[in-house]
Parts: structure tokens; C-alpha cells; sequence
């Protein structure tokens, strides 16, 4: 009998809306950022994205997906969503709020849908790669698609270096 394939929530919804995609499971007992996990898969940093959780001024939570090399830049994301200010979700809350782990969160299949918003630059890439739900597992996937999924904008919310 061959090993049984672990499937993420996140998965799971794919699968339901017959959304293509890619995963791949690698070696992770902790937390490991994203630029440690593209070279330990050899993928190209400008096709790996991270998944970040705040909190508005208002109380809401909101979810943004960016190159795991930018940071995002709170201001330009506030006003995108119509918030006074964000902050990072405390890390304590993360599970709580999302479902998932530090390094495991994706902006697919939370506890709730929260807000979500693609950095723009997302939308000329032949193809993203993104957390799989769960620590040691990326999954491949279309922009487009996890625009889609993740009922998701596209915008312009990173720190530009000047």
C-alpha cells in the first residue's frame, strides 16, 4: 500500500471547485520562513508568496498574500480595505482566528472568510506558489485562481523601495 495522501482544508476546496493546482511536501517540524522554504524547494523567490493576517482599527481581521521578499506596507493596505490603520494579528491569535499554523496559514479555507487582497504584481505571474494549509506543504496555483478561491482582490499593498 502506497503512503495516503494528507489532504489541507485548503485542498479540500480546491478539489470541490475543480481548481487546478500543484502541491509539494517537504521536510518542517517549525516554523520556517518563506525565503527558507523557496531555496529549500529551489523555486524562484518572485513566484513565492506569503500569507499575512491583521487587525483593522474597526476590530476586522484581513488577509494579505505577498512576495515572501516585501513587506507590507500598512498604510496603502488600510486604505484598500477602508480601514483607519492595521496591525499584525498577535501570533498567539493566529490559530484562533484563521485555523491554522504560523507557516501553514493560506488565504484558502480560514475559519472565516476575511477580506482577502493579492499584491497586484501577482497578476503577470504564469503561476504562484503559496502555503498549503499545514507546515511542509506549497501548492501551485494560478493567480487567477486563488483570486477566485480565496474571493481575493488584487492591489498594491507593499512597501516600494524608492
Amino acid at each position: 500500500m502506497g503512503k495516503k495522501e494528507v489532504k489541507t482544508n485548503a485542498m479540500r476546496i480546491l478539489d470541490r471547485m475543480k481548481i487546478d493546482y500543484k502541491y509539494e511536501e517537504y521536510e518542517c517540524e517549525e516554523f520556517t520562513d518563506g525565503i527558507e522554504t523557496a531555496d529549500r524547494l529551489g523555486y524562484d523567490h518572485a513566484y513565492v508568496y506569503k500569507t499575512l493576517v491583521t487587525t483593522g482599527k474597526s476590530g476586522g481581521h484581513y488577509v494579505f498574500v505577498i512576495p515572501i521578499e516585501a513587506e507590507i506596507d500598512f498604510k496603502k493596505a488600510a486604505r484598500v480595505v477602508n480601514e483607519k490603520s492595521l496591525e499584525m494579528l498577535p501570533l498567539k491569535e493566529l490559530t484562533k482566528v484563521t485555523g491554522y499554523v504560523r507557516g501553514g496559514c493560506t488565504s484558502i479555507g480560514m475559519k472565516k472568510q476575511f477580506p482577502t487582497v493579492i499584491q497586484e504584481d501577482a497578476q503577470n505571474l504564469e503561476h504562484m506558489h503559496v502555503s498549503g494549509g499545514k507546515l511542509g506543504m506549497q501548492l501551485t496555483i494560478l493567480p487567477a485562481d486563488l483570486k477566485r478561491v480565496a474571493n481575493a482582490l488584487f492591489a498594491d499593498v507593499i512597501r516600494r523601495e524608492i
